[in-house]
């Protein structure tokens, strides 16, 4: 699969970054099931535990617009290493994506990983429904 319009997504979202204290910008890209990409971006707070991720923001608008099928995510930072989901937002993701749905990490369109999302939360916390 071609990721490059979903990483663009999550580096052109990056510029929206709220990142005041930090100065940490990162961008996230969701690709719903239906081909739609909807993106986040980091928004701090001054009181830290307020703040929501990139991926949190992203996969929060596109649930609220009614999409709850996904098949992957692009995040992009200011890192010169691969940004990768925190344990808090891998666990929020769990929620609504199968194990091989795709997460890819990059740095630019022609410089990223791709992993299963299984590979990045193999025990995830589930409750029964």
């Amino acid at each position: 699969m071609d990721y490059t319009n979903l990483i663009e997504s999550a580096l052109k979202a990056k510029e929206n970054s709220y990142s005041p204290y930090s100065k940490f910008r990162v961008g996230a890209a969701v690709l719903t099931k239906d081909g739609k990409i909807f993106t986040g971006c980091n928004i701090e707070n001054a009181a830290y535990t307020t703040g929501i991720c990139a991926e949190k923001t992203a996969f929060a608008k596109a649930v609220s617009d009614g999409n709850k099928e996904f098949l992957a995510l692009a995040l992009v930072s200011d890192s010169d290493d691969y940004a990768s989901p925190c344990g808090e937002c891998r666990q929020f993701i769990s929620e609504f994506v199968k194990p091989d749905f795709k997460v890819i990490l990059a740095k630019s369109t022609n410089d990223y990983k791709t992993y299963d999302f299984a590979e990045l939360l193999p025990l995830s916390f589930k409750l029964e429904r």
